[in-house]
């Protein structure tokens, strides 16, 4: 029989869509304010990988993540989710989303992503949240998953998953 552990502590980190740089800068703000400093920004790629945001956002939307400098237990996914949406919530206007915040977590294994949408793949966490695993971690990269989105696979998401899961490995080895 195995014995039963605690959650284990990971790397938050916020994948981000938006179209107006005034409400990104606020929105790293209110962010910061509710978990802490940020380490890592990525470089901004334009989101064309779908138009599933456009009628809600608009055109010329742009991705980019974040990371925070403080580790959290992966068991505080939901909460963090349900943080990130009222975030979002306090830029709707006219009720459409000014801005797209999905929250998750590096761990050295795998991207786990936050989301309010129930899918096969997907594990309910708690308060109407889901987890899914997005990409595995396997011999220095990160494999495709058949429902790994696609700018989750993009070399600049990549590049910021692989250096932030480094930053995290080295923390989990002073803890």
């Amino acid at each position: 029989m195995g014995i039963i552990g605690t959650s284990k502590k990971v790397k938050l980190f916020c994948g981000i869509i938006f179209s107006d740089e005034k409400i990104k800068q606020t929105t790293f703000s209110n962010i910061e304010n509710e978990f802490g400093k940020i380490d890592f920004i990525s470089d901004i790629l334009p989101f064309e990988f779908s138009s599933y945001y456009n009628p809600e956002m608009g055109q010329n939307l742009k991705r980019l993540w974040i990371s925070f400098k403080k580790l959290i237990f992966s068991s505080e996914l939901a909460n963090i989710k349900v943080s990130t949406n009222s975030i979002e919530n306090s830029f709707v206007l006219n009720s459409k989303r000014q801005i797209n915040i999905d929250p998750g977590y590096i761990s050295p294994a795998n991207v786990v992503l936050a989301t309010t949408k129930d899918y096969s793949h997907r594990i309910y966490l708690d308060k109407g949240i889901y987890a899914e695993v997005t990409t595995i971690y396997k011999k220095n990269g990160y494999i495709k998953l058949p429902w790994s989105y696609p700018d989750y696979l993009s070399d600049i998401a990549t590049k910021f998953f692989l250096e932030a899961r480094q930053v995290l490995i080295s923390e989990l080895k002073g803890c």
